[in-house]
Order: structure tokens, then sequence, then C-alpha cells
């Protein structure tokens, strides 16, 4: 497995972390890796297709930020998805519809895991079968998703600014 040390500034990070599962595009994980900063995870596993570092795609999106958050990568995402429960993190698939709890009444656990899908194919059943949580963000337009850069965003600021009150060290800028 590769890994990257996320050796950038020494900054308190929150209790978060995301698995992502065949994403496809890099320039949408190097936009993961801009937003994973931005809401203070501690890492990321990429798993499956989804691409690494250093790569230009990436690099162009994420700004830097790759170079900031702490990856992995693991082929299987189910092996990540343990690697992260081994760590204390319980993952949360986020996911359209279904059986899924809607954000805005969602209650994050302490140590959540974000588990992200492939753009067009979403969460894999075996995936969803290994996350106990699952939460979808509300829409009201045509479209039943969002990309899953922007639902990564979406999901990471509310599970960030959950988990903030019982971070002191973590300081969000205005």
């Amino acid at each position: 497995s590769e890994t990257g040390s996320g050796e950038g500034a020494a900054i308190e990070r929150l209790p978060l972390a995301a698995v992502l599962d065949d994403i496809r595009s890099l320039w949408n994980v190097g936009s993961i890796f801009r937003s994973a900063d931005g809401c203070g995870l501690r890492k990321l596993w990429l798993a499956g297709i989804t691409g690494t570092p250093p790569r230009r795609e990436i690099t162009k999106t994420a700004l830097g930020a790759e170079d900031q958050v702490a990856w992995d990568y693991r082929a299987d995402v189910l092996e990540a998805i343990e690697q992260a429960r081994s760590e204390g993190y319980e993952p949360v698939s986020i996911e359209a519809g279904g059986t899924s709890s809607s954000l805005d009444d969602f209650r994050w656990p302490g140590k959540p895991c974000l588990v992200l899908g492939n753009e067009a194919t979403g969460v894999s059943p075996l995936v969803l079968e290994a996350c106990d949580r699952r939460v979808s963000i509300p829409m009201c337009g045509v479209k039943e998703s969002f990309n899953v850069a922007v639902a990564f965003g979406i999901a990471a600021h509310h599970a960030a600014t959950a988990l903030a009150p019982a971070s002191p060290g973590v300081v969000f800028r205005r």
C-alpha cells in the first residue's frame, strides 16, 4: 500500500476521516483533498481505482492540500474500512436515498469516517453492508445526487462543525 504523510503545517485535526472507493476522476480526488484539509480531516483512505498523489490532475484542484492531509491507499475498499475501524473510526456511508438518515437529522458519532463511492454508481452494496450508518444529503433539483466531491464537502463540513466543540484545539478561521 502507498502512504502519504500529510507532512504540512502541524495543526490540530478533528477525529474525522474518509474512505474514497473507486473515485475515477483525479480532479474529484484533488477537490476532496482540498475540502478534507479545509474541514480538518485527519486521514483519507484511497481505495480501488481511486488515484493517488503525486498526479498533476490531483495537484491542480488540491492546490497543495494533498501534502497536508495524511492518506493511505488500499486496493480493497473493505480492507480500508477495516483499517479505519481498527483506528477507532465508525464508517458512515454518504449515499442518496434508501435507508439513509437525512444529513439535517443525522447525529454524528464521536469519530466518523465518511465513505464515498464511485461518481456514477455510488457506494456499492457490499460497502453499504459494511457501514452501520448511512446519511444522505437532501436535494431539491432534478438530479438524484451531487457530484462526489461536492457531496464530500457538504458532509465533511457538517461533520466537522458537529465535532469541533469537543476538539478545543481545532480552530475554524473566518
